[in-house]
């Protein structure tokens, strides 16, 4: 079961905001003090003010606060897990990162309706975005393939538009994640990143035209990851942001954090 943080965080907010609206238009004025009646036994002393009911008071109180979020986390930034090891090494389980939402252009919460064109994905980046499978899944992998961009994938070497992009083996892998495998460095475009692959363990391999309006997409553990190579392309809509720090780690399996990882930029 997905928890949908976006849409209730979005609902709650326009509730709060909807019965303070509702209460500041037809309700509180009716709880004012009224002026002292002259001939009245209490002659002079002015009624109190009724109370407002514990819903408005709640309302009130956590609208302002609620609405700071949503938009943050909606245009500006928002935090995500790592739950798995398809990234490694440049993402361990247990990392939790920051993701920002404005380089791919601004949505609506829930709606994903783009509203405003800001920028688009670029080759290398590590792009958070919703599995197309299954849009309520968050997927993160890195950018491999930009829309008419031709990508073979054989015997563990990347090609793009018939050009082999440029990598080399740095040694074993000695992280906490996929041991025995080996660590390489890869050149996409301007991001200079790690891979890890594993001798002896075979992933899919093939060909693929990326089609317009269209990203592919590969785990930088590329015989662990289940990215564009099983699953297919990702599409304009799905896009969520690029990946860029990392905030925290605490891997619950080892119940341990690498608290060097945090402050980490991603690239």
């Amino acid at each position: 079961m997905n928890f949908d943080f976006e849409t209730i965080l979005t609902l709650t907010t326009l509730m709060a905001g909807l019965v303070w609206l509702v209460d500041a238009v037809f309700f509180s004025r009716k709880r004012r003090p009224r002026s002292p009646v002259p001939d009245a036994t209490d002659a002079g002393k002015p009624e109190k003010k009724r109370r407002e009911p514990i819903i408005v008071e709640y309302s009130k109180s956590f609208f302002p606060v609620l609405l700071i979020v949503l938009l943050l986390r909606s245009f500006v930034v928002e935090p995500f897990h790592i739950p798995s090891s398809s990234m490694v090494p440049t993402l361990l389980v247990g990392d939790f990162i920051l993701v920002n939402k404005f380089d791919y252009g601004l949505r609506l919460p829930v709606l994903h309706t783009k509203i405003l064109g800001i920028g688009e994905p670029h080759r290398g980046d590590v792009m958070v975005f919703r599995f197309p499978p299954d849009p309520k899944v968050d997927y993160i992998k890195r950018v491999i393939g930009l829309p008419g961009d031709r990508i073979v994938y054989r015997n563990k070497t990347l090609y793009i538009n018939g050009v082999q992009v440029p990598d080399r083996v740095l040694g074993a892998y000695d992280g906490p994640d996929q041991l025995g495998a080996v660590l390489r460095q890869e050149q996409l475009g301007k991001v200079t990143h790690d891979i890890v692959t594993i001798p002896g363990v075979e992933s899919r391999e093939g060909a693929w035209t990326v089609p317009a309006g269209e990203y592919f997409v590969m785990g930088d553990n590329r015989d662990n990851s289940f990215d564009s190579r099983y699953w297919g392309f990702v599409p304009q809509k799905d896009l969520v942001g690029r990946a860029f720090f990392i905030w925290m780690n605490w891997d619950a399996f080892r119940n341990s954090a690498l608290w060097h990882r945090v402050g980490d930029v991603i690239h």
